[in-house]
C-alpha cells in the first residue's frame, strides 16, 4: 500500500478546471440565447491570448510548458474574465484584460497556487478604472433590442466598433438594471416605480434571469461533484440576502428586495465561480465562512452606495487582502494541544 489509508484519490488540477469549464457551460448557451454569439468571440480570444501569454511567461521563467497548460487554470481565468465583460466589448479590451490577468495577476507572483488575488477580477478591475465608458456599455437582450444583431454583424462590430449604416449603437445597448436603479434612485424616483422599465424582468434583469439561473445550474454541479464546498456560495448568498432584506425592510421605496440582488449583476456568478478559487481564497471551513461574508457585505454596500453599479470585483479583491488574516485566526486546534 503507497498511501495512508484514510487518504483517497484526489482529483488532478486539470480535471477539477474542466469541471468547472463544464459547469460554465449552461450560462454561456444562456448567453448566446439572449445576447447573441458575441460572447463566443470574446472566449475566444480571451482563451487565445490566456494561453499565449502563459506560454510566453513560463518560456521566460524557463518552466516546462505543456504540464503549465494542461492543467487548464488560464482558461478558467479567462474565461470567468471573458464572461464579466460587455458581450459585444472590443477585441482588443478582452486581449489587454487577459492578459493583465495572466501576466501580472497570476506569473508574476509565481504562477498557479502563488496568485494572492483572483486573477480574472484584478483584469476586470483594471479595465473597468481604465475604461470606464466602454465598460458601461452593456449589449440589451435581443428581445429588448431596438435592432437586435445577428452573429456576423456582433463579430464585425466587435473587430470594427462599426455598425450598418442603418443602425446606431444606441439601439443595440442599454443600461445594466443596477446602473439603471442607482440612476433613478439619485433622481428621487421610488422602487417601485423604477422597476416598471422594460429592461426589468420578474427578479432581475430581463433575459438575464436565466442566465443566472444557468449559472446556479452550473454551481450545483460543482456542488454535486465536490468541486467547490457549501461554505462559500452559502454565506455569501445568505449574507447579501440578509443585509439586502434588512435595508428593504427599513426603506422599500429606495432599496430593493433580495431577489433582486441575487438574480442581478454577477451574484451566482461570483458564489459559485469567482469566491470559489483555491489559491486567492481561505483554506479554513470557518474562514470560507468570514471571507464569503465579507464579499456579500461589501457587494452590497459599493452596489448601494459605491461609485460603480456591481461591487463582485472590488468586494473579492478587498477580501482577498484579508485572507492570510483569516486563515491565522481560523485555524482549528491541533488535536491534543490547547489553543
Amino acid at each position: 500500500m503507497n498511501r495512508s489509508p484514510y487518504i483517497t484519490d484526489a482529483p488532478t488540477v486539470s480535471i477539477i478546471m474542466f469541471k468547472v469549464l463544464l459547469a460554465l457551460v449552461p450560462g454561456i448557451m444562456a448567453y448566446v440565447w439572449v445576447y447573441g454569439g458575441g460572447i463566443l468571440v470574446s472566449l475566444t480570444l480571451a482563451t487565445a491570448t490566456a494561453l499565449v501569454a502563459e506560454a510566453a511567461l513560463l518560456k521566460i521563467r524557463q518552466r516546462p510548458i505543456q504540464p503549465y497548460l494542461m492543467d487548464m487554470s488560464a482558461v478558467v481565468t479567462a474565461w470567468l474574465l471573458a464572461l464579466a465583460l460587455p458581450q459585444l466589448a472590443p477585441w482588443w479590451l478582452v486581449v489587454v484584460g487577459t492578459f493583465f490577468a495572466i501576466v501580472i495577476a497570476k506569473q508574476l507572483y509565481g504562477g498557479l497556487g502563488y496568485n494572492p488575488f483572483n486573477p480574472a477580477m484584478v483584469g476586470y478591475a483594471v479595465l473597468l478604472i481604465s475604461f470606464p465608458l466602454i465598460m458601461t456599455k452593456w449589449p440589451a437582450p435581443l428581445l429588448l433590442a431596438q435592432t437586435p444583431l445577428g452573429f456576423m454583424d456582433q463579430l464585425h462590430f466587435i473587430f470594427t466598433n462599426a455598425l450598418p449604416e442603418a443602425i446606431k449603437v444606441d439601439a443595440i445597448t442599454s443600461a445594466t438594471p443596477l446602473d439603471y436603479l442607482k440612476t433613478q434612485l439619485m433622481l428621487k424616483h421610488e422602487v417601485a416605480n423604477i422597476m416598471q422599465a422594460p429592461i426589468f424582468g420578474t427578479f432581475g434583469a430581463k433575459g438575464g434571469e436565466i442566465v443566472t439561473g444557468a449559472y446556479l445550474l452550473g454551481g450545483l454541479y460543482l456542488l454535486q461533484q465536490r468541486i467547490i464546498s457549501w461554505h462559500l456560495p452559502t454565506a455569501f448568498l445568505a449574507t447579501l440576502t440578509l443585509i439586502s432584506l434588512g435595508f428593504y425592510a427599513f426603506n422599500p421605496a429606495h432599496f430593493t428586495n433580495p431577489l433582486f440582488h441575487l438574480m442581478s449583476g454577477a451574484s451566482m456568478l461570483c458564489a459559485f465561480f469567482i469566491i470559489t478559487d483555491p489559491v486567492s481564497g481561505p483554506t479554513t471551513p470557518r474562514g470560507k465562512l468570514y471571507f464569503a461574508a465579507g464579499v456579500g457585505i461589501l457587494t452590497y454596500l459599493i452596489r448601494v452606495y459605491g461609485g460603480y453599479p456591481d461591487g463582485v470585483a472590488f468586494a473579492v479583491l478587498l477580501m482577498n487582502m484579508c485572507v492570510p488574516m483569516i486563515d491565522a485566526h481560523t485555524q482549528p486546534r491541533v488535536f491534543g494541544h490547547k489553543n
